[in-house]
């Protein structure tokens, strides 16, 4: 198994018109001005480290006095937005905890603690530098994946909820190992359609601190899902297997698993089991989907190269045309989408190459 890992640090793609407008057609702009450059006029920070005193790469920051207080009323008001469609009665009723900044990754993102004082109920989201392409991946997350995402931008910033879940690491490393023999083939089943799921929707990077391992306690089990929380490299690298998460070494005790708990035939039965349900979840949102991938055709979101390479590869891979005429990554998406919605019915017309 040969290891990949992105090659440049990805730039930040500008959001369009056309994007801008899709955006309010779907109502994901907010109301509350509000701007990524505000947070970082912090006056002050101190790490913050877990309850096992490990350095999180989080930094609490603090504002002075003026500041703080309209940033506070501001995040309160997207509070709203997020959870109640802006009903801005609860605001008396909150109370912003923390803001914490990291400098790790491409986002750098602002994590947001908002506590409901009467109860002690609180939840986090984040405030990031808004980037087309990562826009594009909350949104084909929200339609295609199995769970459903909330998202909202105002210019040139970027709001998004948080994804509940344990990191993938941080499972891999405590947990995986006390799973019953029954709970590691499941979670084994998942991480293969995960994988699918990833490769056909052109999401690149999911190691494994990219995704989080959600337990879901059945009446009579635990059943684990696995959901992507990082989507900076959605149709924006040209090697195809940036966008297979098997292939990261982050991701090797995962693939062990599956090598131990799986036979080759119940793979590909997970993995045609995936490409039915996302082919079904394209078509019930066809009008979606397509206004989607006709702004991506038309956008700029990878470098030339990257396009060539991965439309080139993909071909090889599949053996279809429309992947060699396509001309930008909104156009490689939409054939990869035709190429599943097409087959999905007859899956044994899809043999690829491994």
């Amino acid at each position: 198994m040969s290891e990949v890992s992105p090659l440049f640090k990805k730039p930040t793609y500008p959001i369009n018109h056309d994007l801008v407008e899709y955006l309010e057609r779907f109502d994901r702009m907010s109301k509350v001005a509000i701007s990524y450059d505000d947070f970082l006029r912090f006056s002050g920070s101190i790490n913050v480290y877990d309850k096992n005193d490990n350095d999180t790469l989080w930094a609490r920051v603090y504002y002075n006095e003026f500041e703080r207080n309209e940033i506070d009323l501001n995040l309160k008001k997207i509070y709203s937005l997020l959870h109640s469609d802006g009903n801005l009665d609860i605001i008396k009723f909150l109370n912003v905890d923390a803001i914490d900044y990291c400098t790790f990754g491409n986002s750098k993102p602002f994590r947001i603690k908002v506590r409901n004082v009467l109860n002690d109920n609180y939840v986090h989201f984040y405030i990031k530098k808004a980037d087309a392409s990562r826009i594009y991946g909350l949104e084909l997350e929200h339609i295609l994946s199995p769970d459903k995402i909330n998202f909202l931008v105002y210019n040139d910033t970027l709001i998004e909820e948080h994804i509940i879940g344990i990191p993938g690491d941080v499972f891999m490393e405590t947990l995986l190992d006390s799973c019953t023999e029954t709970e590691k083939s499941q979670i084994a089943k998942e991480f293969v359609k995960f994988n699918e799921r990833c490769m056909i929707r052109l999401l690149g990077d999911m190691r494994a601190y990219n995704y989080v391992i959600v337990p879901i306690h059945d009446f009579d089990q635990v059943v684990y899902k696995i959901r992507a929380i990082d989507f900076d490299q959605q149709c924006y690298e040209g090697n195809f297997k940036i966008y297979r998460p098997q292939f990261f070494k982050e991701n090797y005790p995962m693939i062990h698993l599956i090598k131990e708990k799986l036979q080759k035939s119940s793979i590909e039965q997970y993995k045609h089991e995936e490409r039915a349900a996302l082919a079904k979840r394209i078509i019930s949102a066809e009008t979606r989907i397509q206004k989607i991938l006709r702004i991506m055709s038309h956008d700029t979101i990878a470098p030339e190269a990257h396009i060539q390479q991965l439309k080139l590869e993909l071909y090889r891979y599949t053996n279809d045309l429309n992947f060699k005429k396509a001309t930008s990554m909104g156009y490689v998406l939409s054939a990869a989408f035709k190429f599943v919605t097409r087959n999905f019915k007859h899956p044994d017309v899809f043999k690829p190459g491994s």
